[in-house]
Parts: C-alpha cells; sequence; structure tokens
C-alpha cells in the first residue's frame, strides 16, 4: 500500500502553496509548521519571510489566510501575534487520516525513506572468554532498536559485531588449555550459556593464576602468542575453542536480552587479520602515516597531549605488532569496498570518542571515506546507579549483565502477579520476562545516547511513569476493551464530531510515520520513546473522558473502537522498532 499523506504534510502544502501565491518572489517557502497547544498547529516561518522580503508579517499573514483553500481539511485559521498562522483541522480529516493508517496494518502509513543505502551498524561487541556486564548493555540495546528502524524504513542494513577475540590474553589461556586439556569438555551434549560462562570463568582464573605465579609458564604462553599470530593450525583450533565456547554464553545472553544475533553477523578482530598488514602498506605508501620511533603513526594537528605534543593514532606498534587501529581501518576497508556500504555507524562508549575521530580522520585522508560514504560513531553514555556514580556491586565489583535481567525478569513478574486476574503461573512468567526485559530497554532507549541513564529497577517497573510497563499496561487494557466489544467492530465514522480527548489522541497517532522517519534519519530511538509514552497519556486521558462501549449511539462505540484499535496497533509496531513486546495480556 502507497505511503499515507500525514495532516502536518496536508496542511503544510496548503499553507506553501499559499505563501508562494503571496510572495511569488520566494519561489517555494517553507511555512515551518508544528503541534501547538493553542491551536491544532502553528506555522511560523512568515516572520522570517516578511524579514526577507521587507514586509509587514502581520499583513503578510493576513494575505496568506484569504489564500489558503479550507473545508476537507482545514477547519480554521487566524492570524496571531506579530504573524503567526494558528491552523485548527477539520474532525473529518482526522478519521479519514487514521482510517487510511488503518488499512495498512503492517506500516501504518510509515514510507519508505527516500533515498535508502546501505548501513553497516557495529554493535553488541562482547569479549570472548569474558563475563558480558551491564557495560555492554547499551550497545546491544541501542543498536538492536536502530537496526529496526532502519530496515523498516527500507534501509539496507548489515549487522557486525566486532567481538573481543584476538591480542595477547589468548597466549595465557591456550597455553593453559594445551596442559588442561580437558577444561572445556561438556559432559552433556546441551550446554547452557550459564554452564558456558562457568568454564571459562573458571579456566580464566586457573591461567591468570599460572601467568602471574610461574614464570616458566609466562614464557609458555607468549611463545603461545606468536604462535597464534603466526597462524599456527594447531594453535588456532585451541583459539576456536574459547570462541565457541563464549558464542554458546553470548547468543543465551542476547537471547535474554530478545535480540536476535547471528553467528555470520559476528566478525571480531580476528576477522581483519589478513588484511592489516596491507592496510599499513597503503597507508605509509600514501603518506598518510609516518614511521616515528619505529612506529607507524597518524598525526594530527588538533589533538595534542597536556605537554602540547602531538598524540599520535599508533596503526602498527614498534615491535611489529597491530593495534586496535590497525584493526578499525582494515574492518573500514572491508566495509566499505567489499559489503559496498553508504555509512558505517559505530554504537560504541563515549569513551572511545577520540580514538573513532582519529579512525575516521585517518580513513578520509586515504580516501576510502568521502563525500558518498559517511562513518558515524553513535556514542553512547555511562549506566549509573541510584547514587549517580558508574553502577557497580555493593562490593565495587562490575555487575554482570544476566544477573541484572534476572532481577529486572523478578522485579516485573511481582508486579504481574499482583495485578493479574485471569492469567496461569506460565503465563505470569512469560509476561514477567516480557515486562522486565522492557522495562530495561526502555529505561535505556527513552534516554538520548549520549547522555548517562541512572538505573533504578524500583522505577523501571512501575505502572506510573514513563515506562515501558505503563505502555505495555496501555496496550493490554485496549485489547481487553476490543475483546469485551462483542458484536460491536471498530469502524471510522468520518462524519461524527469528535471530542477534545479523541483529536488530541488522533491528532498524535497521525504523527506516528513522521516520528519513525526522524528517529531513523537521526539514529534517535528516544524520539520515538517519548512519542509512545505521549501517545499512552492521550490514550489515557481519552480513556476516562470518552466512553467506549458505552458510547451514545452504534457509530461513537464503532468509531471510538476504531480510535482504540489505531492506537493499539501504533504501540504495537513503534515498541517492536525498540525491540520490546506488548503482551495481549496483563
Amino acid at each position: 500500500m502507497a505511503s499515507v499523506t500525514s495532516l502536518t504534510a496536508s496542511v503544510n502544502q496548503r499553507l506553501a502553496t499559499a505563501l508562494s501565491a503571496a510572495l511569488p518572489e520566494t519561489g517555494s517557502a517553507d511555512p515551518l509548521l508544528r503541534r501547538s497547544d493553542r491551536a491544532d498547529f502553528q506555522a511560523n516561518g512568515i516572520l522570517a519571510l516578511a524579514k526577507k522580503a521587507k514586509a509587514n508579517p502581520r499583513e503578510l499573514a493576513t494575505q496568506v489566510v484569504t489564500r489558503v483553500e479550507t473545508g476537507d481539511v482545514i477547519k480554521d485559521i487566524e492570524v496571531s501575534g506579530p504573524g503567526f498562522l494558528n491552523i485548527t483541522v477539520t474532525d473529518q480529516a482526522i478519521t479519514q487520516n487514521l482510517a487510511a493508517r488503518y488499512e495498512d496494518p503492517e506500516r501504518l502509513g510509515v514510507p519508505y525513506a527516500d533515498n535508502p543505502g546501505t548501513t553497516v551498524i557495529d554493535y553488541a561487541q562482547p569479549n570472548v572468554a569474558k563475563e558480558m556486564h551491564v557495560g555492554h548493555l547499551r550497545s546491544a540495546v541501542i543498536g538492536d532498536a536502530v537496526v529496526q528502524l532502519l530496515e523498516f524504513t527500507g534501509e539496507t542494513v548489515v549487522r557486525r559485531h566486532h567481538i573481543g577475540d584476538w591480542g595477547t590474553q589468548f597466549g595465557m589461556l591456550i597455553q593453559y588449555l594445551e596442559e588442561h586439556p580437558h577444561e572445556l569438555d561438556h559432559k552433556d551434549a546441551q550446554v547452557s550459556g550459564e554452564e558456558a560462562m562457568s568454564n571459562l570463568d573458571r579456566l580464566y582464573k586457573a591461567a591468570r593464576g599460572h601467568f602471574d605465579s610461574d614464570e616458566e609458564f609466562k614464557t609458555r604462553a607468549r611463545r603461545r602468542v606468536v604462535d597464534l599470530q603466526a597462524g599456527d593450525p594447531h594453535t588456532l583450533a585451541m583459539w576456536q575453542k574459547f570462541v565457541d565456547e563464549s558464542k554458546i554464553y553470548f547468543f543465551s545472553v542476547f537471547e535474554k536480552l530478545d535480540m536476535e544475533v547471528r553467528d555470520p553477523d559476528i566478525v571480531g578482530e580476528s576477522g581483519y587479520n589478513d588484511m592489516l598488514a596491507e592496510t599499513c602498506r597503503l597507508l605509509e605508501e600514501s603518506g598518510v602515516a609516518v614511521r616515528s620511533e619505529g612506529a607507524l603513526c597518524v598525526f594530527f594537528d588538533d589533538i595534542k597531549g597536556p605537554d602540547g605534543n602531538p598524540v599520535p593514532l599508533i596503526v602498527q606498534k614498534s615491535d611489529g605488532g597491530y593495534g586496535y587501529a590497525a584493526t578499525d581501518l582494515s574492518a573500514i576497508r572491508d566495509r566499505v569496498f567489499n559489503l559496498k556500504a553508504n555509512t558505517l555507524l559505530y554504537v560504541v562508549d563515549a569513551r572511545q570518542s577520540l580514538h573513532f575521530k582519529m579512525v575516521f580522520d585517518t580513513a578520509r585522508r586515504a580516501g576510502w571515506l568521502n563525500d558518498d560514504v559517511k562513518a558515524v560513531q553513535l556514542a553512547f553514555g555511562t549506566v549509573l546507579g541510584k547514587d549517580g556514580k558508574p553502577f557497580k556491586t555493593r562490593e565495587g565489583e562490575t555487575i554482570r549483565l544476566v544477573d541484572l535481567l534476572d532481577e529486572a525478569i523478578d522485579r516485573a513478574s511481582a508486579v504481574v502477579r499482583e495485578k493479574a486476574q485471569d492469567l496461569s503461573e506460565e503465563e505470569i512468567a512469560e509476561r514477567g520476562t516480557q515486562v522486565g526485559v522492557g522495562a530495561v530497554k526502555y529505561a535505556d532507549l527513552s534516554t538520548s545516547a549520549n547522555r548517562d541513564y541512572k538505573f533504578d529497577l524500583d522505577q523501571m517497573v512501575s505502572l506510573n511513569g514513563d515506562t515501558s510497563v505503563y505502555l505495555q499496561y496501555a496496550y493490554a487494557r485496549i485489547r481487553s476493551i476490543l475483546r469485551k466489544a462483542g458484536e460491536a467492530r471498530p469502524a471510522a465514522h468520518p462524519e461524527l464530531d469528535l471530542h477534545e480527548a479523541e483529536r488530541a489522541l488522533g491528532l498524535h497517532v497521525d504523527a506516528f510515520a513522521e516520528t519513525v522517519a526522524e528517529a531513523a534519519k537521526e539514529y534517535a530511538p528516544h524520539k520515538l520513546a517519548a512519542y509512545l509514552y505521549q501517545l499512552a497519556s492521550l490514550y489515557t486521558t481519552f480513556y476516562d473522558k470518552c466512553p467506549v462501549l458505552k458510547a451514545e449511539t452504534p457509530q461513537q462505540v464503532q468509531n471510538r473502537l476504531f480510535l482504540c484499535d489505531v492506537t493499539a496497533r501504533t504501540l504495537h509496531r513503534g515498541m517492536a522498532l525498540l525491540g520490546i513486546r506488548t503482551p495481549e495480556r496483563l
């Protein structure tokens, strides 16, 4: 189905036509239309246009009003203040536009982007043989939501999970496994993620103990690093055991987060090993990188240390080893030239911003990034505890992500059980998981990515306020009303006058497509979250002020059921784009 023209776009077009007629020398003019508390919309673009044309803004506004076509969409338009326009749309237009969205249940009128391209998004980057902790939460949750938004608007999205699967610590681990070959053996065919992580954690601690206390083991471990980097088949096979064991664990955590992470999308640091030498050669031959004290470095005029000396990006160390920069630059080459990306998006902690600024600048100088290919770091802030400090356990340890999710599920299950009327224990457990995981995700996504936020489970699972639980209960309430409707069916009646609460709800539902497009374009899931919270709030007001099943006429019952259903569909689709479930019953 073709996309639905929103009321904002329809009104904007009529005003733009009237403006062009009043000021033909300006060509196409933007009325700068926005939602308003004084009317349905306000246009304030006339002031700037009048200044440019050396005209009186209020007189120009009056001329525009006389040229605006009213009747089907615009009910009333009046001049306000120095030259603002206050616009009220017809009840008929609101209902008709919602009916058009209702006929498109999958997309609800959301258009595809005009010029979709290919985005490679780098997110959810755990480390092999290490526990996932609260610090891994934001990259995974924000990245997954951005993937959903981009794909829904027509972008071709290539997921990349750049896991930490290479480096000197693997020499220690592989050597220990070589000397204790059955440490990662499984008694059962099916091993859980918790068991896999327990095996890895136990082995890591034992290997670290040997490395720190036994000089001969330390020597053997360092020799093993050389074998690994040289591609020794036996050493690589041992390394692969750690990767495979870690993936069992990763997949279990992502499954608990209700995220799809596919094995082919996991391309870690090791995936670019074969490109590192060529990356260095290309940078050095082009003069982008130079040798300094034996290391291959890229220098920047605007990046200096506290002593005033330049701080370089070290691509290759003086001992011949490669750092993160070489891997990240090789990944850019792969994503641009092999995957044919137009956009490289990195969902990475804000504390790595300087590193990525240097990497992107180097890639631009090398010609790998240009006007046709951009790289963007979607930098995110830190998860804080209630005390406003980085989130830790009472003992000062980093909090395990699995423990955090389990506690959220337990808290949510208690809330669901308290409110549940006709749910079995099995259903309470299922809903508790959906509500708990949704609460954690929504708390993250409702905050602008670049800001820190406080992790407060009490607030997250609250039925009141800006929480996913509030939105999920709003959806479940609507589904309950629709089940109770009996013979009555949702049906749009454009001929009916609308209550003030119906108008407010209808106008907000109509803005869904524009909100999704904006959130996708700006990589800003928090804008969609804010829209959905307001939608649930407006629905609550509508529910309080407008009887649905006991409305005055059968037509009004049908129309209000229709408003309920289109709101539910919008909540359901919007929450899905954030990666959050909306249970039918709560």
